[in-house]
């Protein structure tokens, strides 16, 4: 018996019930197999999902991932549903695809998630919905040695799937609109809980609601479907009129909130049949908290919106437009790939009902001045007012707001609130994540919190590739805002975590504008990479194959004092703690030589040069002086070091970035890798390899911008990109690594005594001496969560979690699933630890070890770090507080003590040597050595860049026809003037010519005639559309529904172009006083209308 055998009674889930099933019983013979099919399963339901309901539309993929990242899909699913399935996807992904081996606890998740998926899908789709439970004890029981189960199943063709179930479609998608709205998530128990008025009380009066002001609890309603016809609203918020802003619904704390949803709906009903204004739903159970705006879809939310965020709401709700046929202003944003992100963004915010858009466009493209243009198009529509834009360092942040003010072509107040305090009511605030975290809670006036949850109408996350990770996530969950994200990095290069975090499927930003395509367009330079090899640095140092000075040189540096010395230098110590000063002048005499020139080849370009660390800079800036003396002059540098240990180091990069000014060569570690815009830099040198790809491409970006007339009167046409150490040849065979998200010590640790505590609740572990080990973790860790300030925003957040594990007995249960939610949810939060900070990686060190032996896991490397410890600490044992541990070190380093140890003796070992870690001396080698290098080889390559012609047709084809409404041929088509053979050859000369080719223009619009194209880019003038239907709006003899009726095909025509789809005329508003044949019951009255619009089709149809 399994979890999934109900789904057997029913026929047509048999595409997936078979594999439901087989996943459960696979579990105690193969979890590999167990979470393979566990994917397989939703994979098939998922398939059959899109065969039977009219509302999921097939993408242009039919793998898994493209299937769960359709709009509609994300729509039909809640959202915490979707992230258990996608937990399913990618552990099953792991087991299938990279051999990882599966916990037992990671595969009974799996199941669990699955049957939650597939009782959403019984319960919408099936007939005679039961509600269960599931049962995890059966998940226990072994399964007999004779029975054989089937692991392997043939994979579902979709589009034969679709053909199989055309007849069930109509039907299905009926019972599950019907059924949908009852189905009630299973909620998170948890072990005990407090009233709901302590929590959402205290949520109410944190954003500035005042009790029995604006603020009434048990407000009593009538229209309620119950005898008495009355009920009682929780809470409702006024404004000062004493009007409804918004009702909450409360459910008690181990309550699911969606349980609320329905009777709020009927008292929102309710009051704004009173009102003639509807209130905006909160759904609470004081831990999570729901809005549904009637806007997007319900949506969760950290907290309840203040009073000036809902009254601000409602403004900017009476003033809103449609973002349908946005022009961006062109005095901003001038270029057909800025207006054409613009309009892909507002028609995810409008059409596509999505609240966040990422947009990858490369450096020097103009990201600051398409969002500037999208702020005012969005403000001009009555989208926002108040506009956050963050970033991670001061520098760009100054550098945005600078652009806001030069550009925004109205008067917009700014701040930059790193720099400029107690301006906080700006309309448009500049922050770093760190000083916005500090400000939330901080930034206070008479009203209240000023950043409060729903402050913000719009954020900007610039290089969102980097910035909005871990550290700073919760500034996301926060702010209930439409969010965009900015980044240079391709598209292809971009985490997958970045794309799931906007909602959006792998590689598929929300618009993407590429170096290939903005170099092929004339916007940014090409580049040519000069790629050289380095003896030593490709190779390392060899003794042997040293000249006999050098040996002697060599013998002299290296020897220890017994005469030995090391055969070789691996490669990766040079230039990190082995600086070799011919290796310097090599690469130095190649940039030199063969690098751009200004001043009619005299001076060398600006040259940023990428160093490992600020000792190889030095080292390269002493060298640069020794060879090049006579190129500084006046005491200004020709060469210099810009770095974190540079004082004044935004002055320094300012007096770079001026081009007539010195120096010409900026030595960077790090500073000058990303976010810095320096047109006139022609000369790029890596003298350190990059690992990240994301981030060799933003280093590359520092030499793409135009420069006009900067070599001799000429444009700059390329830059040099100098490989020394191999990138490029690197990247062309590896994908490299994504940027690494480090959690903070403290919380590693929490993080591990969680999971210890978690392994210490086996069977075979309930020993007394165990017991008493774990319930010391439970106390401690129980005494750090207490230690969180309840009242900081990000602990707010997560309260459900903080009040759980602030009590003892919240561990008495611990699941696997509560660990992974604990280091989401709560190991972030715990506080630094005053203890020494060597002390603190000891014992991550040894909560690690101790967790391997529990867990059945080799510790070998872990093992060798505490005997390195120990080896360290054993050289200075004349210290009193080592020398009374001597015994036990010397247990360790000489005898099978490690590999015979067991937790208590990991323990032991912890707690007596844990003090002993800042003994341990901090050894910093140098060398600075001068042995003769060679430079192997040097190749020239010209860039390899790959650009996607195919969107950039679609994007310049669209812009082209927006911004050329005079031209003959669209003016024609605007106004309603049939086409001669003239314009339409000339709109093909266009179309088919000047953006593109004829096979572009199929592959993006098929057989579409060019007039029904460019007709539906520009609309019908109004004029035109209205003198059209004259002979019926002015002479006919018409009532009013029927002008109504036409007016509303008149404003359809004028904003679609055209009217082919008279289904249409069977809906809203058309409708909305009586249908055609209720309305014109002159039939031949209708015919005429029909032959107008007919006709008005026709003059486009070229």
């Amino acid at each position: 018996m399994t979890n999934f055998d109900y789904l057997k009674n029913e026929s047509q889930f048999a595409s997936f019930s078979e594999v439901a099933i087989s996943s459960e019983k696979l579990l105690p013979i193969d979890r590999e197999a167990c979470v393979i099919n566990c994917r397989r399963a939703m994979e098939f339901a998922i398939k059959w999902l899109y065969s039977v309901d009219d509302s999921l539309q097939k993408p242009y993929q039919d793998n898994l991932h493209s299937l769960m990242s359709t709009e509609e899909f994300h729509a039909l699913i809640d959202r915490s549903l979707w992230q258990r399935m996608d937990l399913i996807r990618k552990i099953g992904n792991r087991a299938a695809h990279a051999g990882a081996k599966i916990t037992f606890d990671e595969a009974s998740l799996c199941l669990q998630n699955l049957f939650l998926f597939l009782d959403f899908v019984a319960c919408c789709y099936s007939k005679d919905y039961e509600e269960r439970q599931f049962d995890a004890s059966l998940l226990r029981k072994e399964m007999p040695e004779e029975t054989a189960v089937r692991s392997e199943f043939a994979d579902v063709d979709l589009r034969a799937l679709m053909e199989e179930n055309k007849a069930l479609k109509e039907e299905l998608t009926r019972r599950r609109e019907e059924k949908k709205s009852a189905y009630v998530p299973k909620p998170l128990d948890l072990s005990e809980y407090k009233t709901r008025k302590i929590y959402i009380d205290e949520m109410l009066k944190d954003a500035g609601w005042i009790e029995g002001k604006n603020w009434l609890n048990e407000v009593e309603v009538g229209g309620m479907p119950n005898p008495s016809g009355k009920g009682r609203i929780d809470y409702v918020l006024y404004d000062d009129a004493q009007k409804p802003l918004a009702i909450i619904e409360a459910k008690s704390t181990c309550e699911d909130v969606a349980r609320g949803r329905q009777q709020a709906k009927l008292y929102a009903d309710s009051l704004e049949q009173k009102y003639k204004r509807r209130p905006i739903v909160f759904l609470t159970n004081g831990f999570e908290t729901r809005i549904a705006d009637g806007q997007y879809p319900e949506r969760q939310v950290s907290g309840i919106y203040s009073k000036r965020d809902l009254e601000k709401w409602f403004n900017l709700r009476t003033s809103r437009m449609s973002l349908k046929n946005i022009v961006a202003d062109k005095r901003i944003a001038g270029r057909y790939y800025q207006a054409a992100a613009i309009r892909a963004i507002c028609d995810s915010f409008d059409e596509k009902n999505r609240r966040k858009a990422l947009l990858v466009m490369a450096t020097g493209s103009g990201k600051t001045r398409t969002v500037i243009a999208l702020c005012k198009a969005l403000m001009d529509a009555g989208w926002i007012r108040n506009v956050l834009f963050l970033a991670d360092r001061n520098s760009l942040v100054t550098q945005a707001r600078r652009s806001f003010v030069n550009q925004f072509p109205e008067e917009l107040s700014v701040v930059n609130v790193a720099e400029e305090k107690n301006h906080y009511h700006a309309r448009c605030v500049f922050s770093t994540y760190q000083t916005m975290i500090n400000l939330i809670d901080d930034a206070i006036d008479r009203e209240g919190r000023i950043f409060s949850c729903g402050h913000f109408d719009l954020i900007i996350c610039d290089e969102a590739h980097r910035s909005i990770y871990n550290k700073y996530k919760d500034i996301f969950t926060y702010f209930d805002a439409l969010l965009v994200g900015l980044t240079a990095t391709p598209k292809e290069e971009i985490d997958k975590n970045t794309y799931s975090i906007f909602d959006l499927e792998d590689g598929v930003p929300t618009y993407g504008y590429d170096l290939a395509q903005a170099v092929k367009d004339g916007y940014l330079v090409d580049y040519l990479s000069v790629e050289s090899e380095v003896k030593f640095i490709e190779q390392g140092i060899a003794y042997d194959e040293l000249s006999t000075e050098d040996k002697e040189a060599y013998e002299d540096t290296f020897k220890d004092e017994d005469g030995n010395f090391p055969e070789r230098i691996q490669s990766s110590a040079i230039n990190k703690w082995l600086f070799n000063e011919d290796t310097i002048r090599q690469v130095l005499h190649v940039v030199m030589g063969d690098g751009l020139k200004v001043d009619y080849g005299e001076k060398l370009g600006k040259t940023i040069i990428f160093a490992v660390n600020h000792n190889h800079a030095e080292k390269i800036y002493e060298i640069f002086n020794k060879e090049y003396p006579h190129l500084s002059k006046n005491g200004q540098d020709f060469a210099r070091v810009i770095d974190n240990y540079t004082t004044y180091a935004q002055k320094a990069i300012d007096e770079f970035a001026e081009g007539e000014k010195l120096p010409q060569i900026a030595i960077s570690v790090d500073m000058l890798d990303t976010g810095i815009d320096v047109p006139e830099v022609l000369n790029l040198v890596f003298f350190k390899k990059v690992l990240s790809k994301a981030k060799f491409w933003q280093m590359i970006g520092r030499g793409t911008r135009l420069c006009p007339g900067l070599i001799d009167g000429e444009d700059k046409q390329k830059f040099y990109i100098f490989d020394f150490c191999g990138n490029f040849a690197f990247f062309r065979v590896n994908e490299g690594k994504p940027t690494a998200n480090q959690m903070a010590l403290q919380s590693a640790i929490f993080n591990l005594e969680f999971q210890l505590a978690y392994k210490l609740q086996d069977a075979d572990r309930q020993v007394k001496r165990l017991a008493v080990y774990r319930e010391k973790l439970v106390e401690g860790m129980s005494g750090k969560v207490q230690e969180l300030n309840r009242e900081n925003f990000a602990v707010k957040q997560h309260l459900k979690y903080v009040d759980l594990y602030a009590d003892v007995k919240g561990y008495q249960s611990i699941s696997y699933e509560d660990t992974q939610i604990v280091k989401e949810e709560l190991a972030p939060l715990i506080l630094p630890d005053r203890d020494e900070a060597g002390a603190m990686r000891f014992d991550a060190l040894m909560y690690g070890m101790e967790l391997a032996y529990l867990s059945d896991k080799p510790y070998t490397r872990a093992k060798n770090d505490l005997l390195k410890h120990m080896k360290a600490i054993a050289g200075v044992a004349n210290i009193p507080e080592i020398q009374g541990k001597t015994d036990l070190i010397q247990r360790i380093l000489q005898t099978s003590y490690v590999d015979n140890a067991g937790i208590d003796e990991f323990e032991y070992m912890r707690e007596e040597l844990r003090s002993l870690m800042k003994y341990i001396p901090q050894k910093s080698v140098k060398y600075e050595t001068n042995f003769s290098d060679d430079i192997l080889s040097t190749q020239w390559h010209e860039a390899e860049l790959e650009n996607d012609d195919l969107k950039n047709y679609k994007a310049k084809a669209e812009y082209y026809i927006r911004q050329n409404q005079n031209h003959i041929a669209i003016a024609k088509l605007k106004s309603n003037k049939p086409l001669s053979e003239f314009d339409i050859r000339s709109l093909e000369e266009i179309l088919w010519g000047e953006l593109g080719t004829r096979e572009d223009y199929v592959r993006e619009y098929g057989k579409k005639p060019l007039g029904e194209f460019v007709r539906e880019m520009v609309g019908l003038d109004m004029n035109a559309a209205k003198e059209a239907f004259a002979v019926y709006l002015n002479g006919a003899d018409l009532d009013s529904r029927q002008i109504y009726f036409i007016n509303q095909i008149v404003e359809y025509i004028v904003h679609n172009g055209m009217l082919k789809d008279f289904s249409v005329l069977q809906e809203a508003p058309f409708t909305d006083r009586g249908s055609v044949v209720e309305i014109f019951t002159d039939m031949h009255v209708w015919a005429g209308i029909r032959k107008v619009i007919e006709q008005i089709n026709a003059n486009a149809l070229a």
